[in-house]
């Protein structure tokens, strides 16, 4: 096969599955039936192969290029959106990649801290550190010199596809927020206590290399197999693609690209800045603006306001939130549909029914309120009155105090998704073993017996990677194969070391967690990475599972919430950052990155992270402190999450007995584990049955996890989100496949990408993360004011 750059003369080694032969080039596989009688399922032919796939590649208007595709088919997304083919020679590691990767490791840790602590949840996205990173390698590229010595080793060659990555997934494993500032955020605004520099920092690094020492021996699971597709990746290498190949086949992609980056990047501006307002319009809320129920029901443009039915948001930093509509697959967008519709009518009748007592306290809120029959407004629970100086709970000041009580809302999300937790379980071994067993296999018997022998340790410490023949393994896995793998020695390393800093830390900084409550929470962070780690793979939905580990913590070790935070910390902790680690791993595999280059980038991106976390967080607490410690907070910035930590902390670890066992207030919180084994299962049946009802595509797990999903933050992008989803998914990829193919992709990495970079622009200019707010009536011209009066 021709590649593009073997046509241009190019004679450097290219690697492709598949070679285009004969007349046949080009020509559309031939199509069959769309579905199995029996199992209903669709039906296509085996893995598309470069040989059935039109002159893509090699034709100078390829963007013209019709490509026939059916539209659920996820091998097009797996052969087509994503090429299989590539350059080994191309060197991911340079100045540029070096110098660029631990500046936007800074960039990336100092920003995911302020997002740590806004109103909404919002991750770096990882489309911006690819876009900011693409402007930067390009500059340096053009700046730096290529003569001389010194030129040739800072500037060899064009900025290329593997630096371009290799910076991206350093920068990334260094903005996801480090979940050990949830326990420097509550120490400080809860307790009165701070670490020190050192233990700090080390807390971070413990936590955070923990999960990546387990993620890394569970690649065969989490990374290798096609079904673990990891959906957020896709408008990543679809924008690397973009900007890499030569300019003559993407010429029009790229102009695409850059047009919805500009709109959206001077759009964003106005709900941002200008006219805040247009983060939520209601014309219910506006039609009746005196009415409790109409704001709690159809409200949701500030923080903990209301359910945003049937609101409309015009800001995509809130209707992404990080995760894009663009990119979630239909099933899992019709799954989080049903399971908001739920929501809004369990929500609605669970408070207007006055369940636990629901209309004593706020509709939405994380925080603990007291019953106070003489006061009409909710009174915040004084857990300092409770909590010795030994950080345990005062049994005497307790029953002076009473027990504490959770909204109801917030209830019911703790409920449903303890709910949801045993659902995924149960879903995944429906529909999914042939993928999940790799993760049971080391448990095995057979596996158990050869672990005293001398050949298993010498074939372990040697090797890593598994067949490249395995039938249900990504096309890009053979691809990756040419390169030296990362033993799995090396990740058993990664663990080793941080459970020693951990335990250091454990005993050096008074957490009050023994060893072998330690111990019980890597289990956990294990078990939990391998089905929630899978479900994010296969869905792109993440689960908000710190309730149960800290459920699972108070049950272990009662009556200590400092001890429950940090239970938390490594068992929690170990899931997210495996998470990340195993989708940072399937990145590199789809842009085939050397693995040894892919491991070395994350360790260090991820420590520098960690030490610009630890400093900012510290830096937002000194200047927001009372904002951070108010129910409502600000639309800037708000202490939800790190209220909604020590709440749990509180009711988990020092009151679970009393208030979640058996005759307790909330006892329904570990009795419904029960019901949820058994909800997949009549869909299942039925599916079996019924091949042609389509309900395979109800993953049932996402459905009651959704049931809870707006208990929390600005929801009036409910509307929006559903609204551009379905479109791509629903009409778009049947109507238009060849569109959705070259096109959803790359617009969602534009929409991500230009918010982005506004956002922190503005973040840092105006919105107050570098000092005082500048308000834009003080700062417009008046008659930008009437204006905005106007529209607003």
């Amino acid at each position: 096969m021709a590649s593009p750059r073997a046509s241009m003369g190019d004679t450097r080694e290219i690697s492709s599955v598949g070679t285009t032969s004969g007349s046949d080039a080009g020509r559309p596989a031939e199509k069959k039936e769309p579905y199995d009688e029996k199992t209903g399922d669709v039906v296509f032919e085996a893995p598309i192969a470069e040989d059935q796939l039109p002159p893509y590649k090699d034709h100078p208007d390829a963007e013209e290029t019709e490509i026939i595709h059916h539209p659920a088919n996820k091998d097009d997304i797996l052969t087509h959106t994503i090429h299989v083919e590539d350059d080994t020679s191309l060197q991911a590691v340079t100045f540029r990649s070096i110098f660029l990767g631990c500046g936007l490791s800074i960039f990336g840790g100092t920003i995911s801290a302020i997002y740590y602590f806004k109103p909404q949840t919002v991750v770096v996205s990882t489309v911006f550190l690819a876009v900011i990173t693409f402007l930067l390698g390009e500059l340096l590229s053009v700046i730096i010199p290529r003569k001389g010595i010194i030129g040739r080793w800072l500037n060899p060659h064009p900025f290329n596809v593997k630096e371009h990555l290799a910076i991206v997934i350093m920068a990334n494993s260094a903005s996801i927020s480090a979940q050990g500032i949830e326990i420097l955020a509550v120490e400080r605004l809860y307790y009165g206590a701070k670490l020190t520099g050192g233990l700090g920092v080390f807390l971070l690094f413990s936590s955070q290399f923990l999960g990546y020492g387990i993620a890394g021996l569970m690649r065969k699971t989490l990374v290798y197999p096609k079904n673990m597709l990891w959906p957020s990746n896709l408008p990543v290498v679809s924008m690397l693609e973009t900007l890499h190949r030569p300019r003559e086949l993407t010429r029009k992609p790229l102009k695409v690209f850059l047009i919805v980056f500009a709109c959206i990047f001077v759009w964003e501006i106005i709900p941002e800045w200008i006219c805040p307002l247009l983060t939520g319009i209601s014309i219910f809320c506006l039609a009746n603006q005196n009415s409790a129920t109409f704001t709690n029901i159809f409200g949701g443009a500030s923080g903990d306001e209301g359910l945003g039915l049937f609101s409309w948001c015009f800001d995509w930093q809130y209707i992404s939130g990080g995760y894009s509509p663009l990119y979630f697959p239909m099933d899992s967008l019709i799954s989080q549909g049903l399971g908001i519709c739920g929501c809004i009518v369990v929500f609605t009748a669970c408070y207007y029914g006055n369940v636990w007592d629901a209309q004593k306290f706020p509709f939405l809120s994380q925080s603990l309120f007291s019953v106070d029959s003489n006061s009409t407004n909710p009174i915040t629970w004084n857990q300092t009155a409770v909590i010795g100086p030994d950080h345990r709970i005062d049994q005497a000041a307790l029953a002076v105090q009473g027990l504490p009580y959770f909204a109801t809302t917030y209830a019911i999300n703790l409920l449903v998704t303890n709910m949801s937790v045993t659902a995924l379980i149960v879903h995944l071994f429906l529909w999914y073993w042939t993928d999940m067993k790799a993760a049971f296999e080391p448990f095995a018997p057979s596996n158990l017996r050869r672990l005293v022998t001398r050949e298993y340790w010498t074939t372990w410490r040697d090797s890593a990677e598994a067949s490249p023949n395995e039938e249900n393994y990504d096309p890009h896995y053979k691809l990756i194969m040419a390169y030296k793998a990362v033993p799995d020695w090396w990740f058993a390393l990664v663990l080793l070391l941080s459970f020693t800093i951990a335990m250091v830390i454990l005993y050096t900084g008074h957490s009050t967690l023994p060893w072998w409550g330690f111990l019980i929470a890597m289990l956990i962070g294990y078990v939990f990475l391998i089905f929630f780690g899978a479900m994010m793979a296969i869905s792109g939905v993440q689960w908000l599972v710190q309730p149960i580990v800290q459920m699972i913590g108070g049950y272990i070790q009662p009556g200590n919430p400092v001890a429950n935070m940090y239970f938390s910390l490594y068992g929690y902790n170990a899931l997210i950052q495996g998470q990340l680690l195993s989708q940072d791993l399937k990145l590199a595999q789809y842009g085939h990155l050397a693995p040894r280059v892919t491991f070395t980038f994350q360790m260090c991106g991820t420590a520098l992270g960690a030490i610009m976390n630890y400093i900012m967080t510290n830096e937002i607490i000194d200047n927001q402190f009372e904002t951070l410690i108010s129910i409502e907070g600000t639309n800037v910035w708000s202490g939800q999450q790190a209220q909604a930590f020590n709440s749990l902390a509180v009711a988990w670890g020092g009151l679970s007995h009393e208030l979640f066992s058996v005759h307790g207030t909330y006892q329904w919180m570990t009795l419904i584990f029960i019901p949820g084994f058994f909800v997949p299962i009549p869909f299942w049946l039925l599916h079996k049955k019924y091949p042609n009802l389509g309900l395979n595509n109800v993953n049932t797990a996402i459905m009651i996890l959704y049931i809870s999903w707006l208990c929390v933050g600005i929801n009036s992008s409910l509307m929006a989100f559903f609204f551009f989803g379905l479109v791509s998914q629903a009409y778009i990829r049947k109507r238009y496949p060849n569109m959705f193919v070259k096109y959803n992709y790359l617009v969602s990495a534009a929409l991500d990408g230009g918010t982005s970079i506004i956002v922190f622009i503005l973040s840092f200019a105006v919105a107050g993360a570098a000092g005082n707010a500048v308000n834009f009536r003080k700062f417009a011209h008046p008659s930008a004011i009437t204006l905005n009066r106007t529209i607003c």
